[in-house]
C-alpha cells in the first residue's frame, strides 16, 4: 500500500520566519513551501528560516523563488513580464535564481521552484531557445548543489513543459503542479494534464480556481471545493503516477478567512491522501 501523502501549506517568511513556521504547526501540519524573494533574500535570512523550521519540526519542501522586477499576472502584459522568458529581464533573473539555488543548497532544502513564464509553443522560437538555455544554466547550478529545479504550472501548456524537460535533459528537473493555475490560465484540465507530465510532478499547490471568462484576465482563484479542480480524482491520479511529495495548500488571500479556507482544504484533502 502506498504511503499516505503529506499535507502542507504555502507561506511567506514574513513578518518573521519563526512566526511562519509556528503557523504551520498551529494548523496541525509539518510541511510547507516557502515563498522566497530571489532578488533580495540573503543567506543570513535563509539560515534564520532553517533555524525556525528546525525549532518547530517543519519540513520545507521547496524554496519557491520569485525573481525581482515588474510582473503582471494577466494575458496581455504577462508574456513580457513573467519569469525567464522575457529577454529583457532574463539574464538578471537567471542570476537571482542561481543564487536561490545556492542558498537552498546551503540550508538543506532539496529544490527551488519558480514560474518560467509564457514559454512559446513553437520550439524554433528564439524565446523558447533562450528560455531553454536559461533553465539549463539554473539547473546546472542546482546540480552542483545537489538539489532539483521545479517549474510551477501556469503560463505553459503541459506538452511545452514536457518538451522543455526533455530538451534541457539535466535529470534534476520537475514540475510543481498548481492545478488551479492550469485552469486559471486556460491551459489544461489538471487531471488530464497528468497524462502528459504526471511522471515529472515533484511538488503540488493544492489550490482551486476557475477558467478565464475574458481575454485579458486570469480565471478566479477559489476556496477549495468551490472551483473546478476535481481533487477526488486528482489526488489518486497523482499517486498512480508515482507522486510522493507534499500537497501544499495555497490560498492567495490574507487574514482570518485565509486560515479558515486552509482548514477547510485540510479537511477535504485528508481523506484523499
Amino acid at each position: 500500500m502506498a504511503e499516505k501523502l503529506e499535507i502542507g501549506v504555502m507561506l511567506s517568511p514574513r513578518p518573521s520566519a519563526d512566526e511562519a513556521m509556528k503557523k504551520v504547526v498551529d494548523l496541525g501540519l509539518r510541511n510547507c513551501q516557502v515563498h522566497w524573494s530571489a532578488g533580495s533574500g540573503t543567506l543570513d535570512q535563509a539560515k534564520e528560516l532553517r533555524d525556525a523550521a528546525d525549532k518547530h519540526g517543519v519540513n520545507i519542501a521547496t524554496l519557491w523563488s520569485m525573481p525581482s522586477g515588474r510582473t503582471v499576472w494577466n494575458f496581455v502584459e504577462g508574456p513580457t513580464t513573467i519569469g525567464i522568458v522575457p529577454a529583457a529581464s532574463r539574464s538578471e533573473r537567471v542570476l537571482q535564481l542561481q543564487e536561490s539555488a545556492r542558498i537552498a543548497g546551503a540550508i538543506g532544502i532539496g529544490s527551488i521552484t519558480t514560474h518560467l513564464g509564457f514559454i512559446p509553443e513553437f520550439p524554433g522560437d528564439e524565446d523558447y531557445y533562450g528560455a531553454m538555455q536559461a533553465v539549463k544554466s539554473i539547473a546546472n547550478v542546482c546540480l552542483d548543489q545537489g538539489i532539483e529545479f521545479w517549474f510551477e504550472t501556469g503560463q505553459e501548456t503541459p506538452v511545452v513543459l514536457l518538451r522543455l524537460i526533455e530538451d534541457v535533459g539535466t535529470g534534476n528537473l520537475g514540475i510543481n503542479l498548481d492545478p488551479a493555475n492550469l485552469l486559471m490560465y486556460g491551459k489544461a484540465n489538471p487531471v488530464d494534464a497528468l497524462d502528459v507530465f504526471g511522471q515529472h510532478v515533484k511538488g503540488c499547490h493544492a489550490k482551486d480556481g476557475e477558467y478565464p471568462t475574458d481575454g485579458v484576465n486570469l480565471g478566479k482563484e477559489k476556496p477549495m471545493g468551490e472551483g473546478r479542480v476535481n481533487f477526488p480524482l486528482l489526488v489518486p491520479k497523482l499517486k498512480e503516477k508515482g507522486f510522493t511529495g507534499v500537497l501544499a495548500i495555497e490560498r492567495e488571500i490574507s487574514g482570518p478567512q485565509q486560515i479558515e479556507d486552509i482548514k477547510r482544504a485540510i479537511a477535504i484533502l485528508e481523506p484523499l491522501c
